[in-house]
């Protein structure tokens, strides 16, 4: 079957994407207005309604954004599509849908990139597998970094969770024109959108937004205090001579934002540890949702533990060397022990203790490197150990996977990295396969259809292949073995403060 232009009616007008092979692909389609002028730090507003038909073939723009296209050896343009395409017409979506269906289940995806780079667009985020296999999914962007997630004075917080909410919104309304049911909607992201989905099942303004929501490596507890998150906005406005105000920042175009956000971005620039002592990013960025206005009145953990979410099924996991994905490619893994140390001490209290707790029980022994150890430690204290309290949080249904299948890649040192589960769940390891791919030369396609499977399984009607999670049971499920594991409570949980409201472990 060939290509062939169709149309669809939404509340704002008419928008003309492609049909190919069953399946119809709608590109850049707008959600909310352009935040630009006068609305760059506003709160999203509604798409100014158009006339005749819109094209949806192209991608459009992305939020701006400062990135590579490469870490060291490996290209990881598949799954960050971290390139900024400029222009202002960028809060926008993606829609791929079963030509001809309808009331179909809807999965929304939202991209990670540390909330300060991605785009809907990355080549391993193509929805085509989900509709040819009868779910409509949908990609979104949103306003990233210092338009974001800063919270200056005199705007609104937490910009990019509201554009999120906006997109949410935009579903409920248009979906059905595509063939959706707006009554079984799941969201899903992974690392920020990871963090933005657990953020936004405990928020008062998603309620029946969605149905299930699927956190990948991510969770809850990587929020800041507004007075912890207003030294990032304080070390910014410094970098850029402006007053540290939303008049300040609005006499700074992106272009000198985004290089600003960038060098203050480098480690050690800004100390963004609580009264605890823990810096809930680890050191790994600076950019986090805040807590304590209308989206997320209650930090979000205290906020499942009253309930919040309850009638939202979640699915959380992670992979299970999330944190190799900055050590191993980079050759941070080869880093003695004394400079690990030293490096742990920067974001974490008790650092000696917690190091010695890792290295002491480390699969190499004492001849383990200390940035192995180190890579150990972050993926705990960054990624499972918190996916795990959000898990035992929820006072819903809940469900607990691991990714444990391991990448050849980077030397055979890359492991179950950071990002590698993303072309298995969409069922696109062809976009990360390769001498410099992500998941190497030969990575398996029977995975693929397994992850995959399970997601489209969950959307449609919520089914997995296991029990739900249990704290006293703690069982995962674990992706590549197909089996569930009892797992120990980490060593990570002693350092780690009480959630609040939540039982000390």
């Amino acid at each position: 079957m060939g290509r062939t232009p169709i149309d669809v009616a939404l509340s704002s007008g008419i928008v003309r994407g492609r049909s190919t092979n069953g399946v119809a692909t709608f590109l850049g389609v707008p959600y909310a207005a352009p935040p630009v002028g006068a609305l760059r730090f506003a709160e999203p507003r509604p798409v100014p309604a158009w006339s005749g038909v819109r094209e949806a073939l192209e991608p459009g723009p992305s939020a701006p954004q400062r990135a590579s296209t490469s870490l060291a050896s490996l290209d990881v343009f598949p799954v960050s599509g971290a390139r900024w395409r400029r222009g202002d017409d960028f809060l926008t979506l993606n829609v791929w849908a079963p030509t001809g269906s309808r009331s179909r289940p809807v999965v929304v995806y939202v991209h990670g990139g540390g909330l300060v780079l991605g785009t809907k667009d990355a080549p391993a985020y193509d929805g085509t597998a989900f509709a040819r296999d009868g779910v409509v999914a949908v990609g979104l962007n949103y306003r990233l970094g210092v338009e974001g997630f800063l919270p200056i004075p005199g705007a609104p917080t937490n910009l990019g969770l509201r554009d999120t909410i906006a997109a949410f919104t935009w579903v409920q309304d248009d979906i059905a024109a595509f063939g959706g049911d707006p009554a079984n909607v799941t969201v899903f992201g992974e690392s920020g959108g990871g963090i933005a989905v657990a953020c936004l099942v405990t928020s008062p303004l998603t309620t029946e937004l969605f149905r299930r929501a699927v956190i990948q490596s991510g969770h809850g507890s990587a929020v800041y205090s507004l007075h912890v998150a207003r030294r990032t906005v304080a070390a910014v406005a410094r970098v850029l001579g402006v007053p540290a105000d939303v008049e300040g920042f609005g006499s700074a175009d992106a272009e000198r934002c985004v290089a600003a956000l960038s060098r203050v971005s480098r480690p050690g620039r800004v100390d963004l540890r609580d009264e605890d002592g823990v810096d809930p990013s680890f050191g790994l960025g600076v950019v986090n949702p805040v807590v304590g206005d209308d989206v997320l009145p209650r930090h979000p953990l205290e906020a499942l533990a009253a309930g919040a979410g309850a009638d939202v099924d979640v699915l959380i996991g992670t992979t299970a060397q999330e944190a190799n994905s900055w050590f191993a490619p980079t050759r941070l893994d080869l880093l003695p022990r004394w400079a690990a140390r030293w490096l742990l001490g920067r974001v974490a209290p008790r650092s000696r203790a917690l190091f010695a707790a890792y290295a002491d029980h480390g699969p190499g022994g004492p001849g383990e490197r200390g940035g192995e150890v180190l890579a150990r430690v972050l993926t705990d204290m960054a990624f499972r150990w918190p996916s795990r309290q959000y898990a035992e949080a929820h006072q819903g249904r809940t469900h607990v996977y691991e990714l444990d299948w391991r990448s050849p890649a980077a030397g055979g040192r890359l492991g179950a990295a950071h990002g590698v589960d993303l072309p298995f769940v969409f069922d696109t390891l062809h976009t990360t396969t390769g001498p410099r791919g992500l998941t190497g030369t030969a990575p398996p396609q029977d995975l693929a259809d397994h992850v995959h499977g399970l997601w489209v399984s969950y959307a449609t009607d919520g089914t997995l292949p296991w029990p739900e999670f249990d704290r006293d049971a703690r069982g995962v499920y674990h992706l590549s073995a197909r089996a569930i594991r009892r797992e120990p409570i980490m060593p990570a949980a002693a350092f780690t403060p009480a959630a609040p409201h939540l039982q000390q472990v």
